[in-house]
């Protein structure tokens, strides 16, 4: 429907795709706001606390599209829609504007709602929040944002892991999807206020973590995982809108 409003965090790029399936790959962000979860290492407060609402530009489909465009000199890229949690929002009508163009569209959710919309996707990341978030896990939620997907729309499961109950939570969603691909990724435990444009991050601390967790699933034999880091974090640290 073309009346239906998106709030609109941040709309940024071309940048690079900094984890998971896609990493690495050319795209522009569209980043939406609010968000059902409040995790306790959100790197992203500013698209998910609604006492930054204020921040939030209610903006149609149209409106999304012709920034993408904008920035991405008009070239269909890749178009990455992130939160906050982005299934929130009313996006079916900005991926059938993208699509006549030849943009793809990739969403990142935690997979804790699903929505008729996901089967236009090419894209669909499932980040199931594990234990360190603080918030709870339903397994039907997750089922149902992969069913709706349907067949047409590569579905991949991303894990942020911070220590071992997150490691065990990762294999336990996988093992009853194995045939969906798996990201692991150590967690930034220094994640920027929402107030902070580029806060300090402890880069060591999370490539410790990472070669923990690489260890971890070398030892368990694994070897299905994929385990990367943020790549933007590496690059970027906590700066916004990179």
């Amino acid at each position: 429907m073309s009346g239906e409003t998106l709030r609109i965090s941040e709309i940024f790029g071309p940048t690079i795709q900094g984890e998971g399936a896609l990493i690495g790959m050319a795209t522009v962000f569209v980043r939406t706001g609010g968000c059902d979860f409040r995790c306790s290492w959100c790197d992203t407060l500013h698209a998910v606390d609604s006492a930054y609402r204020d921040t939030w530009t209610p903006m149609s489909a149209d409106a999304v599209m012709d920034e993408v465009r904008r920035l991405s000199g008009g070239e269909p890229l890749m178009v990455t829609v992130s939160g906050g949690n982005p299934a929130i929002q009313p996006l079916g009508r900005l991926i059938e504007l993208g699509k006549r163009e030849g943009y793809r569209f990739a969403l990142e959710t935690q997979g804790s709602l699903s929505r008729d919309w996901f089967a236009a996707l090419d894209v669909l990341s499932l980040s199931p929040k594990p234990p360190s978030s603080g918030m709870a896990f339903d397994r039907k939620a997750l089922a149902d944002a992969i069913a709706a997907a349907g067949p047409n729309t590569a579905i991949a499961l991303k894990f942020v892991v911070f220590d071992e109950a997150d490691y065990g939570f990762a294999r336990d969603v996988a093992g009853a999807y194995p045939h969906l691909p798996v990201y692991l990724q150590p967690g930034n435990h220094t994640p920027p206020p929402a107030d902070q444009e580029d806060a300090v991050i402890d880069i060591p601390g999370i490539m410790e973590r990472l070669r923990w967790l690489i260890g971890r699933a070398a030892n368990d034999r694994w070897f299905e995982a994929s385990i990367l880091p943020q790549l933007h974090t590496l690059i970027w640290g906590n700066l916004r809108g990179v």
